[in-house]
């Protein structure tokens, strides 16, 4: 990559941690503050911590498809703006309601789509999928980051605190747009990275999809709801101070993903997505059942803690994955639109159906629950058929190829190793899934543009 697609990678990847950090670091801490607010109860509590899910899930979707028309930039700021604005009203909140709305609020500024079509705007096709991993990354170490953060930062400035730094970051983020990211030249619709709005039905329809909905949906429900309970557990059941909950969190998280690690890549080097993803959908079915059992022995705990991050963190890497190979070459940003939805979904019904199960039946309900709906996860799971494991890949095409598209599409199908094809002449490119091992790249590069 040149140093312009490394500084927009940067920019961007870091407008994702901004927004990443203020919904994990609240989750380790905010069920025990929310207990000295005078309105407080289990079902409130949940809903404040899912609320935010919610309107994420909401308006992720119609943004992603505003920025197409009203241009990338204005609808990031935007977001973030009304992001800070949420925030700002939760860090002054005196009651869970007030609470409520501020995450309501900051769960509207849904940018994630408009950041990732910026990022598939201002970098070239080649360059794509690796700048993607790479915002990945700083996903899933936000997640990390922030369950450890939250803790630390809440003993020196309490949850007030963590949700003014929230703001402040996303302050940070908007002069990163501003000043840091170029303003593309043309903005159009990218079927890898954003949502078209005429495949959603297709996206919607296709049952292997639908499956892998549903499962990150159950995966975060199942997450949220552990986070209403494990942080009081620590305190009443294991003697350990709020402050000091990072020590529980830090080797888990490192140890759980150095584990998955090794497993992420035998799924995909050996072509056993499917078989490990069953085997960590039942290790959190068997998680859920050892805390049910035994959140009140230390030992048992801790171990069961540990053995749900290790299918957690597998499962939160591999899942896209499958989704990008059960959808056609049409349908994968649309699917990935789809998707992350359903996972912000599944963190508000793990707040608001988590917190009711707590508030009917205690520590033990919500596990016993979460083990109920990870058993549904799996059952589902296992019609999901065997992926093709097939590449995607972007061709700048010729120009002069496009005179006759059928044709076009028609040859580029007959490269061998070339698998599926949706040829798009508004962006001059071809996308296709491959089969590395049978591509032919000497016949493929026939097509592509020359260098400009």
């Amino acid at each position: 990559m040149n140093s312009l697609e490394w500084r927009v990678t940067a920019s961007l990847a870091a407008i994702y941690a901004v927004r990443m950090l203020g919904l994990f670091m609240i989750l380790p801490v905010f069920a025990l503050y929310a207990q000295t607010l005078p309105d407080s109860t289990p079902a409130l509590v949940g809903l404040a911590i899912g609320i935010y899910g919610l309107s994420q899930a909401i308006f992720q979707i119609p943004l992603g498809l505003l920025s197409d028309k009203a241009g990338r930039k204005p609808v990031i700021v935007g977001g973030l703006l009304v992001f800070a604005c949420g925030s700002a009203i939760a860090a002054m909140a005196h009651s869970v309601w007030l609470i409520v709305v501020g995450r309501a609020i900051q769960g509207m500024g849904a940018v994630a789509g408009p950041t990732m079509a910026l990022a598939a705007d201002l970098t070239r096709e080649e360059n794509r999928t690796r700048i993607m991993a790479v915002i990945g990354m700083v996903i899933g170490m936000s997640f990390m980051g922030g369950m450890i953060l939250g803790p630390i930062i809440s003993q020196f400035a309490g949850v007030p605190g963590i949700f003014w730094l929230t703001m402040l970051l996303a302050l940070s983020g908007i002069a990163l747009v501003v000043l840091a990211v170029p303003t593309p030249v043309h903005s159009t619709q990218h079927r890898d990275t954003g949502i078209i709005k005429g495949y959603l039905g297709k996206a919607l329809n296709n049952p292997s999809l639908l499956r892998m909905n549903i499962g990150v949906f159950i995966i975060h429900l199942v997450m949220t709801s552990n986070f209403l309970v494990l942080p009081g557990i620590f305190v009443n059941d294991l003697g350990l101070a709020r402050p000091e909950h990072w020590k529980v969190y830090l080797p888990v998280f490192a140890g759980s993903f150095l584990l998955a690690i090794p497993l992420i890549i035998i799924a995909e080097k050996k072509h056993k997505i499917r078989t490990l993803l069953l085997g960590s959908t039942a290790a959190l079915l068997l998680a859920e059942v050892g805390m049910a059992l035994g959140h009140t022995h230390t030992g048992w705990l801790l171990a069961s803690f540990f053995l749900f991050f290790v299918g957690f963190n597998f499962l939160e890497a591999v899942q896209p994955s499958l989704v990008a190979k059960y959808s056609d070459v049409n349908t994968k940003g649309t699917a990935m639109g789809i998707f992350s939805s359903a996972q912000f979904l599944g963190i508000f019904a793990g707040g608001s159906l988590g917190g009711m199960v707590h508030h009917a039946w205690g520590e033990t309900g919500v596990f016993a629950f979460c083990a109920i709906v990870v058993g549904v996860w799996w059952l589902l799971a296992l019609q999901l058929p065997q992926p093709k494991f097939y590449a995607s890949q972007l061709l700048k095409l010729d120009p002069l190829l496009f005179s006759d598209k059928t044709r076009l599409h028609e040859d580029l199908l007959a490269v061998p190793g070339v698998k599926e094809v949706a040829v798009v002449a508004e962006e001059s490119v071809a996308y296709l899934k491959v089969d590395k091992e049978q591509l032919d790249q000497n016949a493929l590069r026939a097509f592509s543009a020359a260098p400009a």
